[in-house]
């Protein structure tokens, strides 16, 4: 008698722990589609309003812009100062202020560079010395600039700055990388 109410209490137990297993599995599904609904929502809403401020942006000082994007990232002004654009791979060369630090800016991303380092050594052979984003030391310090870091306006005003800076036309620029050598 013992052995069967033993075994009719293990097996309640187990079905109970089944059944609450199945319980959590429905609603962890249910969590996760309000999630993905809960972003898509907020992802049509900054286009709204990126739309609507779309008409009004743009960039009076490229410089100075780039300077405070930098320094939202960075915590500090760097007083940026432009020595010079490449255009393949595009990379925008700057000082700080005191002339100790280099800095690049480049659409690329570190993974990137590397890809076409690897791909295209033959092509870019002839770049290579000029262009000191295909030479960067692999410790080299790589941040990110974008929407996520900079405010709702940055993928609309990077195109203009960086035009305005280099003279290179962009279409979908949404993020800038940059480099920091000394």
């Amino acid at each position: 008698m013992d052995i069967i109410l033993a075994v009719v209490v293990v097996a309640a137990v187990i079905f109970f722990g089944a059944l609450i297993s199945a319980g959590n599995e429905r609603q962890r599904k249910a969590i996760d589609d309000l999630r993905e609904q809960t972003v898509l929502w907020a992802m049509q809403d900054l286009r709204i309003k990126r739309e609507r401020l779309a008409r009004v942006a743009r960039v009076d000082d490229p410089l100075d812009w780039l300077n405070k994007a930098a320094a939202k990232v960075c915590g500090y002004n760097l007083h940026l100062q432009v020595v010079e654009a490449f255009d393949e791979p595009r990379t925008l060369v700057c000082t700080s202020g005191d002339s100790t630090t280099r800095i690049l800016f480049s659409p690329l991303s570190p993974g990137e560079i590397r890809k076409v380092k690897r791909e295209r050594r033959n092509r870019l052979s002839q770049y290579m010395a000029r262009n000191p984003l295909l030479s960067l030391p692999l410790s080299t310090k790589a941040d990110q600039l974008s929407v996520l870091n900079d405010g709702i306006l940055f993928g609309l005003e990077l195109p203009l700055a960086w035009k305005g800076l280099t003279g290179q036309e962009t279409t979908q620029m949404e993020r800038i990388w940059l480099y920091t050598t000394s």
